[in-house]
């Protein structure tokens, strides 16, 4: 897969999510070391022959700075491209609307800089998830109440989404759960099969590690 974005092809884009305090960790999470390479490095290499773009939120250009050093472009078959989040210190919501913003297909996968072990299955496997007729394609535990248990950062979302994400930021409703009430979701059950558990494992303090 080209890291050129082609006309007329069906463009699958990811937005990953830089832009965090990191306050539990104590330090920045996309740049820290993990099995000797920063932690966002690991989720880019799986990315590779997946998608055609991926968008990296930061919440700063000090940080878009410091990530463009360690992270070569021409390490990937697909385009990356660094943007600060519209809207700082509010959460993954807008980081999830800067990037929509950015993306030249209609959905996008959103990551976590902190999701390490996401797998190229589980990547391909929610990329055919996408229906037309759903603003979102989101993951969940437990089928008795498949909202509450759902994985909202590893979700896709179409950017058709953004007016309903920037009226819910206005009145400071910040929980992308309360996004997802309001649009189309299609939900799939994350089953140990086509979807391991294992996939959504973040690291958000030390002890993590």
């Amino acid at each position: 897969m080209s890291n050129d974005i082609e006309n007329g092809e069906s463009i699958k884009s990811c937005i990953i999510l830089c832009g965090g305090k990191s306050s539990r960790m104590g330090q920045d999470k996309g740049s820290m070391i993990i099995q000797d390479k920063p932690m966002i490095k690991h989720i880019l290499a799986t990315l590779n022959h997946q998608i055609n773009e991926a968008i990296i939120v930061l919440n700063d250009t000090k940080r878009i700075e410091r990530y463009s050093e360690f992270i070569n472009p021409k390490d990937y078959t697909y385009k990356i491209t660094f943007v600060e989040d519209k809207i700082k210190n509010k959460g993954p919501m807008p980081g999830i609307m800067t990037g929509l913003y950015e993306i030249k297909g209609d959905y996008a996968l959103i990551l976590p800089c902190d999701s390490p072990y996401v797998s190229k299955n589980y990547i391909n496997t929610i990329f055919e998830e996408i229906d037309e007729n759903y603003q979102a394609i989101v993951p969940y535990h437990n089928d008795e109440n498949k909202l509450k248990t759902s994985e909202p950062l590893h979700s896709i979302y179409h950017k058709s989404i953004i007016p309903e994400i920037e009226n819910l930021i206005s009145n400071d409703v910040l929980h992308i759960k309360g996004l997802i009430e309001k649009i189309d979701a299609k939900f799939v059950l994350i089953d140990n099969k086509k979807i391991e558990k294992k996939e959504f494992r973040n690291l958000n303090r030390p002890q993590d590690i």
